[in-house]
């Protein structure tokens, strides 16, 4: 019997159990289904990612478990024993969804997205982002021309707005409201618009909303792949030109490059060519990089050189013409088709270079570093007579320093992301313009702090909370006149003055501003059927360097601007809700709806305030103010899918802008708008498609009235005239095609018809509007070559 319970001792001695669980690495989720193997044996984890292997063997095994979408795990153990183990997957398809606004925060989030695929940007890939954008609800363009388009969200734009270029917030003399985003729409996999100001991780200044661009993530294999993308634009007889390439490894590498070009000459409206509106663009962008689940480094570097003409009729010379130019129909500028860019004009060049990492641990979570140069140099040209043609009159060079470190822990139940943002920016503005310098040079110093926490009470309930704290320090170098200074700064601002040269005073300003801003929000979707987003954020925003110091000619804008060195910090409150609805009775219909509310104190405006006739033409004065304001409106998008093929979109907008200081309406509101489309799409008939889109902009009803009165000379007479700078546009509606197919493996080609009917109309937010008609019907067609 000693021998018999020896040796069944000796032979426990030998066997022992080990248990463990699987979870996912990034929010240690656990993991069901997925499949341990130890030896011979195999096991599943059961729903709380458990599983168990008994009487096992003393001596060294390989662990190996493995699960869909998951990199496999494999670890030599030494069994001698009875042992506990941990097994984290690497869950590379969840990871893609959270790492992309476009998906998480669309599904799983108190902000409010809209988003713009791969498929929309290439039907359009000779807009700019500015028209592109003015297709989704609550969403327009304030434009200088059709060249030039700003997006505006509820009403907001310029500096409220950020754009987001792959992770770079765009820094390229924002304020201005006729510069252009320094964008190539076609370098991105698809474009997020943020509406309202729940994204504060971008910066307080947004107030309005932000607009993501996001490449499309790389996949780990190896494979060559590209695209070229050639257009032909019927009005303005242009070319548009597009070329992407990528070649991934397995191992992580990555090398993408893109190119595109653009070429326009005179834009033509029904009746009449629009003189000087010509445009040349080209744009070349290059990423390398080595990215894995747990790190990954990136260079990217991206370059945008845009020349653009400003129509012709917009300068003008006396206030003769320029009564005539806004009341008559007949352009004073005529000529026939060029493609000669002359004065005035913009040359503008962008330069983005970013280096970025990041690597995952286990418990701190993902820390990213990021870092990104850019210079902007934009030169705008006035139409002045002998060497001074050839001299901007305006001349400023951007540099700009932004460091971001960021952390993002991702539980079960919850996520914290906390970042530290750092920016410095020098602008210079060169003298050798011999004009007035519409800005000063500056240093700008800035720092901002975050925190963003979201918590899952359950599946259908969600809640986030983010905190921001911004400090912004300026130092300035500015001329002002003498009685400018003295009868407005120099009793309050004194501290800043340098030095007294003839009628001009030095000053050196040093402004700091301090913004603290917050949000809510709320995610409640009890039912496949019925969801609803409450957000509410309490907002503050730094005035920028022209709100501040903008003093002299714009020439590109046809103005002359004036800022304020009072300028206060913005503060607001703002509401956004957004309900979600899908009719159980009808199961392929959905509905969006999304009131807001705007509340602000000392929000800064810009508005006309004279009529000023200068050496170099006449323009009208537009100046900074600060008011109490309140913007209210909605945006209604719904969708209707018939059958696979036919589906129905459509969507309202209405926007209330009012200045509560003198009791009027803001300007510059985006009017009342609808519009709708019906779409065929078949991919199994050579992936064809056919849709039929229209938009309607009613009639804006609410503006301030600002309509001077001058004297001219009429046949030989001076007599007075009112100058109607204010009356809005009539209703317009415009309609549109598209339609395109592959007609074999590789090559694709499409047509896109805007302004199908040809109609005369004018944009009250094109502040050429005074000036000339929209442009008329424009055919692009392309091709696409994919490789």
């Amino acid at each position: 019997m000693a021998i018999f319970f020896g040796l069944l001792f000796i032979n426990a001695q030998n066997t022992f159990n080990i248990k463990g669980k699987v979870i996912d690495f990034h929010d240690k989720v656990p993991l069901k289904g997925a499949e341990i193997t130890l030896g011979k044996s195999t096991q599943l984890s059961d729903e709380n990612g458990n599983f168990a292997f008994k009487a096992v063997k003393k001596g060294n095994y390989t662990l190996l478990a493995t699960h869909p979408d998951c990199n496999s795990f494999s670890k030599e153990i030494s069994v001698n024993k009875d042992l506990e183990v941990t097994v984290q997957l690497e869950h590379h398809i969840a990871d893609i969804e959270t790492i992309t606004l476009h998906a998480a925060n669309k599904n799983a989030s108190t902000i409010i997205v809209k988003t713009l695929g791969r498929s929309e940007i290439e039907r359009n890939s000779t807009e700019n982002l500015g028209n592109i954008l003015s297709g989704i609800s609550g969403v327009g363009a304030l434009k200088s021309g059709n060249n030039v388009a700003k997006p505006i969200i509820h009403g907001l734009y310029g500096s409220r707005v950020p754009i987001i270029n792959n992770g770079v917030k765009m820094a390229e003399q924002e304020w201005g409201v006729e510069h252009a985003p320094n964008i190539d729409v076609n370098q991105f996999d698809h474009v997020d618009v943020i509406k309202g100001a729940a994204a504060l991780k971008y910066g307080s200044d947004a107030i309005g909303g932000v607009v993501v661009l996001e490449p499309a993530i790389l996949k780990r294999k190896d494979t060559l792949q590209g695209s070229v993308n050639l257009s032909g634009i019927s009005n303005g007889r242009g070319l548009g030109l597009a070329i992407n390439i990528l070649k991934t490894w397995k191992n992580g590498w990555a090398i993408k490059t893109a190119g595109g070009f653009k070429k326009l000459g005179d834009l033509k409206a029904p009746d009449y060519y629009l003189q000087n509106t010509g445009l040349q663009n080209n744009s070349f962008g290059f990423t390398v990089q080595n990215n894995t689940y747990l790190q990954g480094i990136s260079f990217d570097y991206s370059t945008t050189n845009q020349e653009i003409g400003i129509y012709r009729g917009s300068d003008l010379g006396n206030l003769e013409d320029f009564y005539k130019a806004i009341t008559t129909k007949i352009p004073i500028y005529q000529r026939e088709f060029s493609y000669k860019i002359e004065n005035p004009k913009q040359d503008v060049q962008h330069h983005i270079a970013k280096i970025s990492a990041f690597k995952r641990f286990d418990q701190l979570g993902k820390i990213s570093v990021d870092y990104n140069f850019q210079y902007n140099h934009r030169k705008e040209y006035d139409v002045r007579r002998g060497e001074l043609a050839q001299i901007p009159s305006l001349d400023l060079e951007l540099f700009t320093n932004q460091f971001n470190i960021n952390d993002l822990i991702e539980r079960e139940n919850w996520s914290l992301e906390t970042g530290i943002d750092l920016k410095y920016q020098f602008n210079y503005s060169t003298p050798e313009t011999q004009a007035r310098r519409l800005v000063p040079n500056y240093n700008q110093y800035a720092g901002g702090i975050y925190s963003v926490l979201k918590y899952r009470f359950s599946p259908e309930f969600n809640a986030e909370a983010s905190l921001r704290y911004d400090v912004t320090k300026f130092n300035v170098k500015k001329w002002y006149d003498l009685n400018v200074w003295e009868s407005l700064y120099a009793a309050d601002f004194s501290k800043f003055y340098v030095k007294t040269e003839g009628n001009r005073v030095f000053t050196k300003p040093d402004l700091v501003y301090k913004n603290l801003s917050f949000n809510a929000g709320l995610q409640f979707t009890p039912s496949q059927h019925f969801g609803v987003k409450l957000n509410y954020a309490k907002v503050g925003r730094t005035p920028n360097i022209a709100e501040l110091f903008a003093d002299g000619l714009h020439h590109s804008a046809a103005i002359i601007e004036v800022g304020n060195l009072g300028m206060k910090n913005e503060d607001g409150h703002q509401f956004n809700i957004n309900f979600e609805l899908k009719p159980p009775i009808f199961e392929n219909f959905s509905l969006n709806v999304n009131p807001y509310l705007f509340l602000t104190k000392n929000f800064i405006t810009e508005v006309p305030t004279r009529i000023q006739n200068t050496i170099r033409g006449v323009f009208p004065v537009w100046s900074y103010q600060q008011i109490n304001a309140e913007i209210f409106g909605f945006d209604v998008d719904a969708e209707v899918k018939f059958n696979n093929f036919l589906q129905y979109r459509g969507n309202f907008s209405y926007v209330n802008g009012q200045d509560k200081t003198n009791d009027k309406p803001l300007i510059l509101m985006v009017p009342t708008n609808f519009a709708n489309s019906l779409e065929f799409n078949n991919e199994k008939w050579r992936n064809i498609y056919f849709k039929v889109q229209q938009q309607t902009y009613l009639q804006q009803k609410r503006f301030p009235v600002f309509n001077p009165t001058i004297n001219i000379f009429e046949n030989g007479e001076q007599v007075e005239k009112t100058l109607d700078l204010s009356t809005p546009p009539s209703t317009y509606t415009l309609w549109g095609l598209q339609t395109g197919f592959d007609f074999s493996k590789n090559f694709s080609a499409g047509v896109n018809v805007t302004n199908l009917f040809n109609l005369n109309y004018k944009d009250y937010l094109n502040r050429m509007r005074y000036f000339s008609y929209e442009m008329g019907r424009n055919v692009i067609f392309h091709i696409k070559y994919n490789f």
